[in-house]
């Protein structure tokens, strides 16, 4: 066996090594979040916060919490808006137990996830590159096709499903809404992409 086929199988056998230790990764921090128990005060405050909503509805919210650390894990280094108001105060509460919250992030997501605010879309119809993303994101983790929706992803239901008063609404029937409301089809205009996936991330609609 020659010098170059030597090489050649080394680079191919330190590829797949890496691959797999990506994959082992991505499957333990998936594991953790879905298993990680947040403190019940956070669930407390929320409540505290927004009294209308029951303790079935606060854990509605902890859930959309769960799925934002999860497409958060997905995005790597890229940022991803938090597009629920209500989840946001419990991100927030969360953040308030900073050792702990340090520690689930090394392990969950392997950095720290630093708190950015709750965002809508610019305008009715006009979406930042944030919100692109967590909708992306988001559609792909519940099997949505993010260009056609034909429903919400929870984290764009959540705050208009729970009644928040100060939350943001978005519709999938474009013709009906209103200055209250976002239009969700326009949330992923972008370049025309390559592949299916591709087209799920950056062309999820139309402006």
């Amino acid at each position: 066996m020659d010098y170059q086929k030597v090489l050649f199988l080394i680079v191919v056998a330190g590829f797949i090594a890496y691959h797999l230790y990506r994959r082992k990764m991505r499957n333990s921090r998936q594991h953790l979040i879905d298993s990680y128990q947040f403190p019940e005060a956070i669930a407390r405050k929320v409540m505290e916060k927004y009294p209308h909503l029951s303790e079935h509805q606060a854990a509605l919210v902890m859930d959309g919490l769960r799925t934002y650390f999860h497409i958060s894990n997905r995005a790597g280094m890229k940022m991803v808006s938090m597009p629920s108001q209500v989840v946001d105060v419990a991100w927030h509460e969360f953040i308030l137990f900073t050792r702990e919250y340090e520690h689930f992030c090394r392990r969950a997501l392997g950095r720290f996830l630093h708190h950015i605010p709750a965002e809508a879309m610019e305008s009715p119809t006009r979406a930042q590159s944030g919100i692109k993303s967590a909708w992306a994101l988001c559609c792909q983790r519940e099997n949505i096709l993010a260009h056609e929706p034909t429903r919400l992803p929870v984290l764009f239901a959540l705050d208009a499903a729970l009644d928040i008063p100060d939350g943001f609404s978005y519709t999938l029937d474009c013709t009906t809404s209103t200055g209250a409301s976002f239009c969700a089809s326009h949330i992923g205009c972008g370049s025309a992409p390559d592949t299916k996936h591709e087209r799920d991330i950056h062309s999820c609609g139309g402006e």
